[in-house]
């Protein structure tokens, strides 16, 4: 009976720790801080442009009803309860242990080179500096592992997945492969793992960075203030120097777009950096761009789950066999539903069109 209960406990946390945990990239205090700023922007456009700051117009800008009821949110929310409730609460996605990487680094390191001397810098310095170490470690395996999913077509057929998308909400960000999300949660414990590593033996103390609830604090702040615009409709571009170090909503927006010209661009997460410093960065314009979202499969817009997650194996065997079809744009969805043209000139935060 005790095992049975610690064990009913174990998955009940690992199904409720994607929303109660502050760290989570779907926490309820992440999404309260979204929804609060998003409500100030609006209102404060509403303002810069001389018109009553309405409730209606507030939540017609917030959840316009071509997006709320579009078939691909609804699909969304499949993959939602899929990976979080089913899936996620079956299986564990990292094979590696981040623990056991970092110690393996230090005892590799020391059997070469020696047992360095323990830094004397005070211990919020040293803290401080791993918690940068570590943020950058996630940001550069972030970029590695979407670049290799949008470069190599085995990857690709299961990264499709998430660009199989026709609107963006903040709940995209479930609509995953689990092949895509078991790569990446190895390769980041892998790498992460390494780069702590390295960085306990250049202090030469065992040293933990700042975290909240197991998340590397900066990680916390980025989730925090800006991540799930990244998947919305809601425009917020950063331009000039910003547009080249931070990875704007608008950045992730135009990384989403069906044309050509936008395919593999802006593959960080948090920062534009990576891609600056690769060749792989678009600085979106200041101005909305008129976007459409989706790729086909097989010739097809995929839009359920169950075909998403199973014919991707195929498709990923094949790819190995010769070159995979190119991806390519569905078009626009006649029958979406936009947002009164008064309001969007009003507000002037859409990408103007997702089909």
């Amino acid at each position: 009976m005790d095992a049975a209960w610690s064990k009913f406990l174990e998955v009940l946390d690992r199904v409720t720790a994607p929303f109660l945990s502050v760290g989570s990239m779907f926490s309820l205090s992440s999404l309260a801080c979204a929804l609060g700023i998003a409500i100030a922007l609006i209102a404060w456009r509403l303002h810069s442009r001389r018109r009553r700051i309405r409730l209606r117009v507030i939540l017609r800008a917030l959840f316009p009803r071509r997006i709320t009821f579009h078939a691909s949110t609804g699909v969304d929310v499949s993959y939602l309860i899929f990976n979080t409730f089913i899936f996620g609460a079956m299986f564990s996605w990292a094979l590696f242990s981040f623990r056991a990487i970092s110690n393996g680094t230090i005892n590799v390191l020391t059997s070469a080179f020696g047992t360095p001397a323990a830094t004397t810098l005070p211990e919020f310095a040293t803290r401080a500096a791993l918690t940068v170490v570590l943020f950058l470690a996630y940001e550069i395996c972030y970029w590695l592992h979407h670049y290799l999913c949008h470069r190599v077509p085995f990857l690709w057929e299961f990264h499709k997945v998430h660009h199989s998308a026709n609107v963006l909400t903040p709940i995209t960000v479930f609509r995953v492969h689990p092949v895509d999300t078991w790569l990446f949660a190895n390769m980041m414990s892998a790498v992460v793992g390494a780069a702590n590593g390295v960085a306990n033996y250049a202090i030469g103390v065992t040293v933990y960075q700042y975290m909240l609830t197991d998340t590397n604090l900066i990680l916390v702040v980025f989730i925090h203030v800006y991540i799930h615009f990244q998947h919305s409709h809601l425009w917020i571009a950063f331009r000039g120097l910003a547009g080249r170090i931070l990875l704007s909503p608008a950045h992730h927006q135009v990384h989403h777009s069906a044309n050509p010209a936008h395919f593999n661009k802006n593959l960080g997460s948090c920062l534009a950096v990576w891609d600056w410093m690769f060749g792989t960065l678009h600085v979106p314009a200041k101005a909305p761009e008129r976007l459409n979202f989706g790729v086909e499969a097989g010739g097809r817009d995929v839009q359920t789950i169950t075909e998403a997650y199973l014919a991707s194996f195929p498709r990923a065997a094949q790819s190995m066999r010769g070159s995979p079809r190119p991806a390519a744009s569905i078009g626009p969805d006649p029958t979406g539903e936009r947002l009164a043209a008064e309001d969007l000139a009003a507000i002037d935060l859409a990408p103007v069109r997702q089909s």
